[in-house]
């Protein structure tokens, strides 16, 4: 009975822990739209929790007529940004996007956005979407 007990007790502790998403994304900002150039830049961190590797082949907002990954790279003493194909996180890898390194180019904002939606994909399927306000 105590073993029934203990085994039960498992499962129901099992059954209630919190489970994850394969993709998780924090700390995320957007800036406002670069006044005359229109376009804005995307920091955030990006999070693998799956035992697999995600690849993110591109990303989309409703509210930018494009969205590319950049990353910020130094040669010859020259800072200079290059696009970025598809971006493998390893498992349980995060990446960090940020001023200086890689980041989001969000271009040809609609008007009067307050905020904006980013869909991220491996090829065709949605791998995550998440809202977050217009900052500054």
């Amino acid at each position: 009975m105590k073993q029934l007990c203990i085994v039960i007790l498992m499962f129901l502790l099992a059954a209630c822990a919190e489970s994850r998403a394969p993709l998780t994304v924090s700390n995320v900002t957007v800036t406002q739209p670069v006044p005359g150039m229109a376009m804005s830049a995307g920091y955030l961190e990006l999070t693998n929790n799956s035992s697999r590797s995600i690849s993110i082949t591109h990303v989309t907002s409703p509210q930018f007529a494009s969205v590319e990954m950049h990353e910020t790279v130094i040669e010859n003493l020259v800072a200079r940004m290059i696009a970025l194909g598809t971006l493998t996180l390893q498992a349980g890898e995060t990446v960090i996007f940020k001023p200086g390194g890689k980041h989001l180019m969000l271009m040809r904002p609609s008007d009067n956005i307050e905020s904006v939606t980013l869909r991220f994909f491996d090829d065709e399927s949605l791998l995550l979407s998440i809202t977050t306000d217009l900052g500054q």
